[in-house]
């Protein structure tokens, strides 16, 4: 921690302190960059929400696109306050987004319709009260680099998924592009006879 500033959330309570010192520019946020790395992805995910809603996607991507967003505030308020409930704020919506990768990429081709979602709702409720009982520690270097890459790859794969989504279901799907970068699906459903 920096001499000169002490922490606002008191001593460090999570398993694992990342590569970058601590409260170096504010007694409120003890990794800066590792917190502020998150806001690129809130600001994806708030603009697949957006393309989501206003395509008329199923729900399960407007969750996703949620989803994303409470992983990435999750992550904000771990790494702000190295606290271990924040922590497990930070890693229990890892998995269960992993889960709803998972549901989302292999629904439409399950042959026992209620086992696999009770599978996975099982595991994700089972990793969650296993989590908030045992301490995981985990390293990685470039964690700053690693939430800015993976907002970009959450927003990419969240894209992704739609387009596959909408060929299965007959949509039309095409790729377009917001300020010439960003790729969102534009869909023309068939209409209601």
């Amino acid at each position: 921690m920096a001499d000169e500033i002490s922490s606002f959330w008191g001593p460090v309570s999570s398993t694992h302190e990342w590569c970058e010192p601590n409260y170096v520019y504010s007694s409120y946020i003890a990794e800066f960059f590792n917190t502020i790395s998150n806001v690129p992805s809130i600001i994806l995910a708030l603009l697949g929400l957006v393309v989501s809603l206003s395509q008329r996607f199923e729900k399960r991507f407007s969750v996703l696109h949620i989803s994303n967003m409470i992983l990435a505030i999750g992550s904000m308020l771990y790494h702000s306050t190295l606290q271990q409930l924040q922590q497990q704020g930070d890693e229990t919506p890892m998995v269960w987004e992993m889960l709803l990768y998972i549901y989302i990429l292999y629904s439409p081709d399950w042959h026992y319709q209620s086992t696999m979602p009770t599978f996975l709702f099982l595991y994700g409720a089972v990793f969650a009260i296993a989590h908030s009982q045992l301490r995981f520690d985990i390293g990685f270097k470039g964690h700053a680099l690693w939430h800015l890459l993976m907002g970009f790859n959450s927003y990419f794969a969240n894209t992704f998924l739609m387009y596959c989504r909408a060929q299965q279901r007959g949509w039309d799907p095409r790729v377009k592009h917001l300020l010439g970068y960003f790729p969102y699906v534009k869909i023309q459903k068939p209409k209601a006879p």
